[in-house]
């Protein structure tokens, strides 16, 4: 999923350095929408050699693992980022649920989403799928993935061990040959996870935001996000592979620095593409071997290709498109259901009509996400983008009066190493 994975995408007027991660995720996004609309619109023309969906989600989450973690650890604070990311992660989200439900009445939500309180607390944390609940708009599973990998990353950072992301990547990537072995699916079962991972999630951003044992409440989220991955999730060997995949994308980074070598982001693929061979819940045709290893090998071609472009210019459409992608993803598969519930079944329709017809579905969703993206997205990310900066300094200032106390006192620098809230790492 595309989250919206970085802070500083390319604006209007801004440098151009990461225009290639916009590129990506414009490519990503292009291939989501295209999986979700073939089969609808222009079944003839959808390939099954390899999986367009599983090639956009793979894309996008090499570019989360790449930039996020570097972003977090260049500013150094826990408490900006975790504003940054609500501010832009879930005001489009909850604008996309807002408009499920009211259209519910015409299309009805999803019959994988709980009619009960578990569908709420699971929406509320972003965590559907790693507590087995279906999102109102289908794309958002991606979501629980993304979110797992903030929390890791946070708790890592606090405790200092965030540089060592290619052996993590190796770890759950050994972790989703090993799951997928002996676990068939979710070993916790019921509503009683999304509660309860709610209310930690509640309880330990509240702490690492407001600072209060800050490290603590960071390891404690960090660990129930790898036990859901792991117990609770959908299909626990695929929620493995993909956390290896995030922190592979870090160790390309870290190694494009000079930080680390690329032995681990090898290793970490030749695992996640054997992870669906002997695993106990596969037989979906996308993870079949062939479709599988082309579809990996397609996403880092992908990805290294446009990592080497990343000096010149790309085209401009793709990088439009990366800009609205996290909009794109969401707003576009709940169009999708619109428009055939007006147009009906076009499967069967002639060429030359089902060409048209997704042509203008396209169109508009590509229009509504442009809109999505200029009054929903900007404006939150802007909001939150003050905030961070205010909040920013206020740990800076906590930072500086704690230095003061403690050369008062004779310790100074013994603030860096606890939980207080002028932590930053």
């Amino acid at each position: 999923m595309p989250t919206a994975a970085t802070p500083e995408t390319t604006m209007p007027g801004a440098p151009s350095r990461l225009a290639w991660l916009d590129a990506l995720r414009g490519i990503g996004a292009l291939a989501v929408v295209a999986e979700h609309l073939l089969p609808w619109f222009l079944p003839a023309l959808r390939p099954y050699w390899f999986s367009l969906g599983v090639y956009g989600i793979l894309v996008f989450f090499l570019v989360s693992g790449y930039i996020i973690p570097t972003s977090l650890e260049r500013h150094g604070d826990v408490r900006a980022f975790w504003t940054s990311r609500a501010f832009r992660l879930y005001p489009l989200y909850l604008a996309v649920i807002a408009l499920v439900l009211a259209a519910s009445w015409w299309v009805p939500v999803r019959e994988g989403v709980p009619r009960d309180g578990s569908a709420v607390a699971a929406h509320a944390t972003m965590l559907l799928d790693v507590v087995s609940v279906g999102g109102v708009a289908d794309t958002m599973w991606t979501l629980s993935y993304e979110m797992v990998f903030y929390l890791l990353v946070t708790a890592l950072f606090l405790i200092r061990a965030h540089e060592r992301s290619g052996l993590v990547s190796v770890l759950f990537a050994g972790a989703s040959v090993a799951v997928g072995l002996v676990v068939s699916g979710a070993v916790l079962r019921g509503g009683w996870p999304a509660y309860v991972s709610c209310a930690v999630f509640a309880a330990g951003l509240a702490c690492v935001v407001g600072g209060w044992f800050r490290r603590t409440a960071a390891c404690v989220l960090g660990l129930m996000a790898l036990a859901l991955l792991l117990l609770s999730s959908r299909v626990p060997w695929l929620g493995a592979a993909v956390v290896a995949v995030m922190f592979a994308g870090t160790a390309i980074h870290r190694w494009e620095r000079g930080r680390g070598g690329l032995w681990p982001v090898a290793v970490t693929a030749a695992l996640v593409a054997v992870a669906p061979v002997w695993a106990i819940e596969s037989g979906w045709w996308w993870v079949e071997a062939d479709v599988w290893l082309t579809t990996i090998a397609l996403a880092a071609a992908t990805f290294a290709g446009a990592m080497a472009l990343r000096g010149r210019r790309l085209p401009a459409v793709l990088t439009w498109l990366g800009l609205i992608s996290y909009s794109l993803y969401l707003v576009h598969h709940p169009l999708l259901k619109y428009f055939v519930e007006v147009s009906g079944d076009l499967r069967r329709s002639p060429l030359p009509y089902q060409l048209a017809m997704a042509g203008l579905a396209l169109a508009l969703i590509l229009a509504a996400s442009a809109l999505s993206y200029r009054y929903v997205e900007r404006p939150m990310q802007a909001l939150g983008r003050r905030l961070s900066r205010r909040t920013g300094a206020s740990d800076a200032g906590a930072d500086r009066r704690q230095e003061g106390r403690d050369a008062r006192m004779g310790l100074q620098g013994a603030g860096s190493q606890g939980d207080g809230p002028g932590h930053t790492a």
